[in-house]
């Protein structure tokens, strides 16, 4: 349960070969999904192999190996999990996970570090966004802020929204920017303009999540940039939900669950970063 936990609240590379679910959070510990039972691998005690093994088997002690061998680059062990190849530095504690992104995970650290460089990556991005160019959904006092790039045509997105009080009741602020999924120029993209112009950006949100509709305007905005830096940021399905530390939480996350991500972060995140 700790590691499930662990993964929900600070991300999941996942090595299993499809997902129909919401796309998962993409933080520090790799989810590593047990292949079809059988024998493992087995190698040396002290051995560069068996360190390689010891690794993996932190991300889950019921992990089949299929494979384990010399990678081709020094200082690596190549594995082969459920289809997917793994490299293990000999030491046991640097994996790479070829098939996932290019993501580099410290062992040790029990950190994601390719996601910790794209999460400044993502702030400094965000910080280019005016504040006044968010729609913000917040409680009062709110213990954490999340952005979330929307569409006004996704069925998860709209899923999000309708709970958008129990966020709130959770703690949590939600700051909006548009991403017209089906691209500039589309009515998708006109839809989420009329939304940023219209005097009331909340009220023309929520109109068009829940009914398809919006009254049309124009104005001079900035729905074209706000796209733009989410293609940037790496975003790959709306919602895309980003936490206060550039971390990407996936895609729809329950309140609940989102409330226990954003506290786990918090608690694990670094004295520096706190005190940033």
């Amino acid at each position: 349960m700790k590691r499930i936990l662990l993964v929900a609240a600070l991300g999941a590379i996942s090595l299993s070969a499809c997902a129909e679910s919401p796309a998962p959070a993409s933080g520090a510990a790799p989810a590593v999904v047990a292949a079809p039972s059988g024998p493992s691998v087995t190698a040396e005690p002290g051995s560069a192999e068996a360190r390689a093994l010891e690794a993996i088997a932190t991300l889950n002690p019921n992990i089949k190996v299929d494979h384990i061998g010399e990678a081709p680059m020094p200082g690596f062990r190549e594995l082969i999990v459920g289809g997917q190849v793994v490299y293990v530095s000999d030491d046991g504690r640097y994996m790479f996970l070829a098939g996932a992104g290019g993501a580099l995970y410290d062992a040790h650290a029990e950190k994601n570090l390719s996601e910790a460089a794209l999460g400044r990556m993502r702030n400094e991005l965000l910080a280019t966004i005016p504040e006044g160019e968010r729609i913000v959904f917040a409680p009062e006092n709110p213990d954490h802020t999340v952005t979330v790039f929307t569409d006004v045509e996704c069925g998860y997105c709209r899923k999000m929204h309708s709970e958008i009080e129990q966020y709130n009741a959770q703690g949590i602020a939600v700051e909006y920017l548009a991403f017209p999924r089906m691209g500039m120029g589309s009515e998708d993209f006109t839809k989420m303009i009329s939304v940023w112009c219209a005097d009331d950006r909340k009220a023309a949100l929520t109109q068009a999540k829940t009914t398809g509709k919006v009254t049309p305007k124009d104005c001079k905005n900035t729905v074209a940039m706000q796209y733009s830096i989410g293609q940037r940021a790496g975003l790959t399905g709306t919602p895309m939900i980003i936490a206060e530390d550039g971390t990407q939480l996936g895609g729809y996350v329950p309140p609940a669950a989102l409330r226990e991500a954003l506290d786990k972060l918090a608690a694990n995140r670094e004295p520096a970063e706190v005190g940033a």
